[in-house]
């Protein structure tokens, strides 16, 4: 199996594990926000950055098909915003780690249980990623686009829980998400070495 179609394979196995946690969204964002990150977190670690970006502009499509959010038939635009910080932390992850080779500060290790470590770039792209891509949803969304626009009466006593949806929640999701992928990138990086970006 060729490199292209080692990252194609990779890249469709955490989209399928996107798609399949965006079912438990109305359970709890705090089920499918972390996985969905942590993908596309992975996503740049073992398929490049064209395969991350892909991911950050798709999840947000399958999450309106599977489950409607009400607040992105009302407003459109929300969802082009949300698809834009899916970028932010994509692209800050790959400008701190993504670009691994060479980089020092992937020399620097921290120790995840006895055996296993994850470099410190990741965890740092990660955690720049989740502060970036929650302001920059913060300042567009929440006090963006939802301070202008009007929504239906049923809505507007729902706006203080979607001005934090689209702020502190996405911020913490996208950290507990980093978490998740350092974990799971200290336990595979070594499988995936050959198919991330040269």
């Amino acid at each position: 199996m060729n490199t292209r179609t080692k990252k194609i394979t990779a890249a469709a196995a955490l989209l399928a594990i996107c798609i399949i946690s965006q079912f438990f969204k109305n359970f709890s964002v705090y089920i499918t926000g972390p996985i969905i990150n942590a993908c596309l977190i992975l996503a740049v670690l073992t398929c490049g950055l064209f395969w991350g970006a892909a991911l950050a502009i798709i999840t947000p499509v399958t999450a309106f098909l599977i489950t409607g959010a009400p607040i992105m038939k009302v407003v459109p635009a929300i969802m082009p915003l949300v698809m834009a910080g899916n970028l932010v932390l994509v692209i800050v992850v790959w400008l701190i780690a993504g670009r691994k080779k060479g980089n020092s500060a992937s020399r620097f290790n921290v120790k995840i249980g006895e055996k296993r470590t994850v470099t410190l770039d990741v965890l740092l792209g990660g955690i720049i990623g989740s502060v970036a891509k929650g302001a920059f949803m913060a300042l567009t969304i929440s006090y963006g686009v939802l301070s202008v626009v009007t929504l239906p009466e049923a809505m507007q006593a729902k706006l203080p829980i979607l001005r934090t949806t689209y702020s502190v929640t996405q911020l913490f999701t996208a950290l507990i998400g980093t978490a998740y992928a350092c974990v799971i990138w200290a336990a595979l990086k070594k499988a995936f070495t050959d198919i991330s970006d040269k």
